[in-house]
C-alpha cells in the first residue's frame, strides 16, 4: 500500500490537470518510509535488529491468541487497557521479548497473579519470568499499559492513529501501522513470522459512535453510568499484527451477499460508511461481487469466509486490514480519481487492490518484512487478473505493460532480513511484470493457474512464506528452473537484457547470435521474436548462442517485450 503514490506521480507528470495532485502527494514524500526503522544508506541500528530480528527471547514462544481490551479517550488521543498474550512455549526460557513503543507506558505485567519485572531497550520489552518456563506448555501474560500513541502525519504512508472529524463534525478515528508496527499502539510480539491463531479486540469508547474491527462482532453493550459503549470483534483466523485495526465513527451499515459457485454457500458482505455517503457507497460497492467472482476463479474462495468480508470507510486512503478493509478512495474511480490503469479503465483501485491482499498478504503472509514483495507483487498481479477476468487477456496485457514507465529499477525489491527493512517500492509494478514474465516462461496457463490456486488454497493457506519457500514452490510445481529468474528480478536491481546481433552466414541464410546480460549465474530463459511476418522463439543463457534462419534478408526483427519484462539491445 505504502508506495503506490509513486505511480500516480508518473501519471500526473503527463497530465497538467492533475498537477495539484502531484503537489499534494509530494508533500507526503518524506513520510513514505516513515513506518519503517530502516537504517540510512544500508546501515542499520540496534533498534532495527531488536524489531526485525529473531533472537532466542522471541523464538522461545509462539503466540496463539491475543485478547486486547482498551479504552479510547478521543479528546486526549490516548489509550489505556491491557493485552492478554497467550502462547505455546517452544523451548525453556526465563526471559521473553514483547514489543511496545517506548512512548507508551507499561503499568504492570502479570503472570498468574504475580507482577513481573521487565527492562526496556528502545521499543523492545524484555520480561523476566519468576521461574523457568518449560517447553511444550501453554501459558499467558497480561500487559497493562497506557499512553498517547503516535498520530500519523500522513496515513497510511506513515504509521499511527488518525483523529479527525467527519463532515457532520462527529469524531472519526482510524489507525494504520503497516511497517511501523502494531506495537505503536498495543503490546505484542511484533514480528511477521508469528501470527496468533485468532484474536479478540474489545474497545470502550463514546456511545454515540460505533467501532468496526476485524472479523465478527461478538459483543456490543452500552453503559448507563460511564457514557461508554463496549464493542468486541473477534478474528477466528490467523492475522498478522499490522492488520489489526480500529475504525470508530458515526457509521451507517448496509450489507449484501455473495454466493460462491465453488462452495455453493453465501459470504456476508458488510459495508460501514459515513451516512452522507450512503448513496455513493451503494453504487460504488457494486464492484465487489464481480471482483469476488473473478478472484475466486483465479485465486480460490475468499480465505476468511466465516469472518465475512467488509469495507469500512476511513479518513485515510486505504489499507488491507483483514476482514475490515480500509476504504478511503472517496467513491471515485481509479486512484483518488486519477486513471491509475493508464489505459482508461474506470474501476475503483482501492477496492480491487486492497481486496487482493486478503489472499496475498493476509492469507499468505511473509515471515520477514524484507519479503513484503510477496504481498505487494502478487497482489498487484491480482489486479491484472481482475482486468483479465473483466475485459480479457489482451486488455490485461495492456494494463500490465502500461506500468513499465513507473518503474525505476534503482534498488532490489527484496529488503534485508532481520532489521525490519522492506525492499524498493518497485515491488508493486515490477513484481507484477515479473509474474507476467514467469507466466510466459511457464507457457501453460492451466499449470500456471493451478500453481497459484494450490499455493493459496492448500500449501500456504493461512501460512507464512519467505523468498526460498516461494522459489522452491514454483520450481516444484512448474518443473521449471526459475531460481535464477527470481534472483535476478527480486534480489537484483536490473532486469534481464537480451543482446543480439545478426550476421550473414551465406547468401541464403542469416545467423542470430544472442545471450542474456544479467547479474546471476546459470540464467536461462526463452525469448520470443518475429521476423518477416513469422514467429519463433529460442532459449538464451549467459553465454552466446546462435540460431540460423533460412532467409536472404531479415525485415522487422522484433523481440516480444509485451509478455516479458526485458530490455533488448542489438549489437551492430
Amino acid at each position: 500500500m505504502q508506495n503506490i503514490f509513486i505511480t500516480l506521480l508518473h501519471i500526473s507528470m503527463r497530465n497538467s490537470s492533475t498537477i495539484l495532485t502531484i503537489l499534494f502527494f509530494l508533500s507526503s514524500l518524506n513520510f513514505v518510509h516513515a513506518q519503517l526503522m530502516d537504517g540510512s544508506n544500508g546501515t542499520f541500528t540496534h533498534a532495527d535488529s531488536l524489531r526485525g530480528g529473531l533472537r532466542v527471547e522471541r523464538t522461545c514462544y509462539d503466540v496463539t491468541f491475543y485478547n486486547l481490551n482498551i479504552t479510547l479517550d478521543i479528546p486526549n488521543k490516548s489509550i489505556s487497557g491491557y493485552n492478554q498474550i497467550y502462547f505455546n512455549t517452544r523451548k525453556d526460557f526465563i526471559t521473553m521479548q514483547i514489543d511496545l513503543f517506548e512512548n507508551m507506558v507499561i503499568d504492570k505485567i502479570l503472570y498468574k497473579g504475580t507482577t513481573l519485572k521487565y527492562t526496556r531497550d528502545a521499543n523492545a520489552v524484555f520480561v523476566q519470568m519468576t521461574d523457568t518456563i518449560r517447553k511444550f506448555n501453554s501459558d499467558m501474560i497480561e500487559v497493562h499499559y497506557h499512553g498517547n500513541p503516535i498520530v500519523a502525519k500522513r496515513a497510511p504512508w506513515d504509521g499511527g492513529f488518525v483523529f479527525t472529524k467527519d463532515n457532520e463534525d462527529k469524531d472519526w478515528v482510524g489507525v494504520a501501522c503497516e511497517g511501523t508496527g502494531a506495537s505503536l499502539w498495543w503490546p505484542c510480539k511484533d514480528h511477521l513470522s508469528d501470527e496468533p491463531d485468532s484474536m479478540e479486540v474489545t474497545c470502550n469508547y463514546p456511545k454515540d459512535l460505533f467501532f468496526v474491527g476485524n472479523g465478527q462482532m461478538v459483543r456490543n453493550t452500552t453503559s448507563t453510568t460511564t457514557n461508554l459503549r463496549t464493542t468486541s470483534w473477534k478474528s477466528s483466523y490467523p492475522i498478522n499484527n499490522y492488520n489489526v485495526t480500529l475504525n470508530i465513527g458515526n457509521y451507517k451499515h448496509f450489507s449484501d451477499i455473495y454466493t460462491s459457485k465453488k462452495l455453493g454457500k453465501n459470504l456476508a458482505l458488510d459495508y460501514y460508511v459515513m451516512p452522507y455517503n450512503y448513496d455513493k457507497a451503494v453504487k460504488q460497492f457494486k464492484q465487489v461481487k464481480p471482483m469476488m467472482a473473478i478472484y475466486e476463479k483465479y485465486l480460490g474462495p475468499y480465505p476468511f469466509w466465516n469472518d465475512g468480508y467488509a469495507l469500512v470507510e476511513t479518513p485515510y486512503l486505504g489499507m488491507e486490514h483483514q476482514g475490515a478493509i480500509a476504504y478511503g478512495n472517496n467513491y471515485k474511480t481509479g486512484y483518488a480519481g486519477s486513471d491509475y490503469s493508464r489505459i482508461g479503465l474506470d474501476f475503483d483501485y482501492i477496492i480491487i487492490h486492497e481486496t487482493g491482499h486478503e489472499w496475498w498478504g493476509n492469507s499468505i503472509s511473509c515471515k520477514d518484512i524484507a519479503d513484503m514483495w510477496i504481498h505487494e507483487s502478487f497482489c498487484t498481479y491480482s489486479e491484472a487478473l481482475y482486468v483479465e477476468g473483466m475485459y480479457g487477456k489482451k486488455k490485461a496485457q495492456e494494463y500490465i505493460n502500461a506500468k513499465k514507465e513507473t518503474i525505476d529499477n534503482k534498488a532490489p525489491i527484496q529488503g534485508k532480513y532481520g532489521v525490519n527493512n522492506e525492499g524498493d517500492g518497485d515491488m508493486y509494478n515490477k513484481g507484477m511484470l515479473f509474474l507476467n514474465t514467469l507466466r510466459t516462461v511457464v507457457n501453460n496457463d492451466s499449470l500456471w493457474f493451478a500453481t497459484l490456486y494450490k499455493m493459496l488454497n492448500t500449501d500456504y493457506y493461512h501460512k507464512n512464506a519467505d523468498y526460498n519457500d516461494v522459489v522452491r514452490y514454483f520450481e516444484q510445481t512448474t518443473r521449471k528452473f526459475v531460481n535464477p529468474l527470481f534472483e535476478q528480478y527480486i534480489q537484483k536491481t536490473n532486469i534481464p537484457l537480451l543482446v543480439y546481433k545478426i550476421e550473414d552466414k551465406n547468401k541464403f541464410m542469416k545467423t542470430i547470435y544472442y545471450k542474456w546480460k544479467v547479474d546471476v549465474l546459470n540464467f536461462q530463459m526463452r525469448f520470443y521474436f518475429q521476423y518477416n511476418g513469422k514467429k519463433d522463439d529460442a532459449i538464451a543463457t549467459n553465454e552466446w548462442r546462435s540460431y540460423d534462419i533460412r532467409v536472404k534478408n531479415i525485415k522487422k526483427f522484433v523481440v516480444d517485450q509485451n509478455r516479458m519484462y526485458i530490455d533488448v539491445q542489438e549489437l551492430k
